[in-house]
């Protein structure tokens, strides 16, 4: 007889009964690669490695010991927090230096770069929109958030299993204990990474020992602060050979040496200099260029202006905080005291820049609150550079009484590059609405984000409109007593500039006075406004005094 389970029915507890068991164990062997394994990630994110991810984690170690040891769950649970903690911020921390390298080519800063991110997450809102910033951000969150818990019960679930397997599970954990420090005796290593790994511990400590390095180059930038030469010169002495000059300093975001040097996607710009320079002689105008070595690299642009404009080396954004409150004297606040009036133009400036007033002494500042355009944004570029370059000169050239000092920010040529404007009739801009249509039309800003062939062909189309709509200002407006510093503010994000690109920016000074040039002879600087890959290249915190002292006295 077969019983009222039917002929084919396995007995109990096979079968179906031993499927939990089996997930069990899948969920322990989960559990326990997860602890081999993530402990390594901060190792292989920083070093760049895939090779950091062999080794035995101490950490995970010490947490399934601790575990086994302790007999409360409240002390367990404590313990499995903490390791999850540390492991996570490694996570964290690690994630951040890549972001970081790859965006603006030196590592995360604990002790400096909060306001970074919050930048940071400003340029993704306006490269992707809110919506899609945003739930960037949930998600990554999600992620470590996930990670947190899932290191907690893989250190809970493998530590208590290991407890209760008695003497057994000890002298497994033993085994694994003492593997770890014979290899940290031997030095043993897997690719050239230590088998005896530690390396979200070290990525911590690393980070640790970043933050106090930069607590101690805050002192020696304070110093640097104080020590400025050209704060005892009465104003009426200063930059006297300009007098009468409108002096510009337009900084062209992302300009860097790469754009003109030869490469595959760099002839458009090679032809706009081209262009541009012919456009110049026309006009009268004479141009020299060479190359200033900037502070920061792929992003952060404003530590350039301020090395620029201050004469200090402005390389993190805490030194930029302290700088602010200082009263080092600008290159704005020279002119100013030596008669000239001063503005700035700030098109992506969405609230009031207290420090343009507080710090660099602008007596006008125009940004996208007040300078009336009524078109679409390209990407970050609140407004395209021509109509910038119209305003600038409707607004603050035109109606002045006095010599103008400005600096003019060329926002264009700024990630992701896309869509991108295109220049009009002069007499067509009106109020900006003109380019509706053409902010509808490009590739979409993740294309910059993915494709480095892309990327670099929209970087070169953005710096050949940013350049373009510069010598077509200059042709267009007539300008007799204009001295203008084109200059770009860093290099842009290494997957257009490529791994080995250095720091350099190329600078150039157009005016229509040729005697001018007879005072910066001596720097070596080259004709023209393409500099080649011999031209001089200076420190961009040395170009304050030297300007300064070659238009002086």
């Amino acid at each position: 007889m077969t019983g009222d389970r039917g002929p084919f029915t396995p007995p109990l507890g096979a079968g179906a009964g031993s499927r939990p068991g089996g997930r069990s164990a899948a969920v322990t062997a989960i559990a326990v690669a997860a602890l081999a394994l993530l402990p390594l990630v901060p190792g292989a994110l920083s070093a760049g490695d895939p090779a950091q991810l062999v080794g035995v984690p101490v950490e995970s170690i010490v947490v399934v010991l601790a575990v086994g040891v302790l007999a409360s769950a409240l002390g367990q649970g404590l313990a499995a927090a903490a390791y999850a903690a540390v492991i996570v911020a490694a996570l964290l921390v690690a994630a951040l230096d890549v972001a970081f390298r790859a965006s603006i080519d030196r590592p995360f800063s604990a002790a400096e770069d909060g306001i970074a991110l919050v930048n940071a997450f400003g340029v993704v809102e306006d490269a992707v929109g809110a919506v899609g910033a945003w739930s960037v951000l949930i998600a990554v969150v999600a992620i470590f958030v996930g990670c947190g818990f899932a290191l907690a019960a893989a250190a809970l679930r493998v530590g208590r299993l290991t407890a209760r397997a008695g003497s057994r599970g000890r002298m497994l954990l033993a085994a694994v204990a003492l593997a770890w420090i014979a290899f940290a005796f031997v030095g043993a290593q897997s690719a050239g990474a230590s088998a005896a790994a530690s390396r979200s511990l070290d990525a911590l400590v690393t980070t640790s020992a970043r933050a106090i390095a930069d607590v101690e180059a805050l002192r020696v930038f304070d110093e640097s602060i104080a020590a400025d030469q050209l704060a005892a010169q009465p104003g009426e002495e200063l930059l006297t050979a300009l007098a009468g000059k409108d002096v510009v300093i337009a900084f062209v975001e992302s300009y860097g040496r790469t754009a003109v040097e030869p490469s595959g996607f760099t002839r458009g710009i090679e032809r706009t200099l081209d262009e541009g320079a012919a456009a110049l002689e026309r006009r009268g105008y004479v141009a020299q260029s060479a190359f200033l070595a900037s502070p920061t690299f792929g992003g952060v642009s404003w530590l350039a202006h301020a090395t620029l404009q201050s004469g200090v080396w402005v390389d993190s954004q805490q030194k930029y905080g302290r700088l602010m409150t200082t009263d080092r004297l600008t290159l704005t606040s020279a002119f100013e005291e030596a008669g000239w009036q001063t503005a700035a133009v700030v098109p992506s400036n969405r609230r009031f820049w207290e420090e343009g007033q507080s710090f660099y002494g602008f007596d006008t500042v125009l940004d996208s609150r007040n300078m009336g355009y009524q078109g679409p944004a390209f990407g970050y570029a609140r407004m395209p550079d021509q109509y910038t370059w119209s305003t600038f000169h409707d607004r603050v050239l035109a109606p002045a009484t006095l010599p103008v000092m400005a600096e003019v920010d060329l926002v264009s040529s700024h990630a992701p590059w896309t869509p991108l404007p295109r220049l009009l009739p002069w007499d067509e801009l009106g109020d900006g609405a003109v380019f509706a249509a053409q902010a509808e039309s490009g590739q979409p800003a993740v294309a910059a984000l993915t494709d480095a062939e892309r990327a670099q062909a929209l970087y070169a189309a953005s710096v050949e409109y940013s350049l373009g709509a510069t010598f077509s200002y200059l042709e267009a407006f007539e300008q007799r007593d204009l001295v203008l510093v084109l200059v770009g503010d860093h290099q842009p994000a290494r997957r257009v500039s490529g791994t080995d690109a250095p720091y350099d920016v190329p600078i150039t000074i157009i005016a229509n006075d040729p005697d001018l040039f007879g005072r910066i002879a001596s720097w070596g600087w080259e004709d023209g406004v393409h500099p080649s890959a011999d031209a001089p290249v200076w420190r961009m915190d040395e170009f304050r005094d030297r300007f300064v002292d070659a238009f002086s006295g």
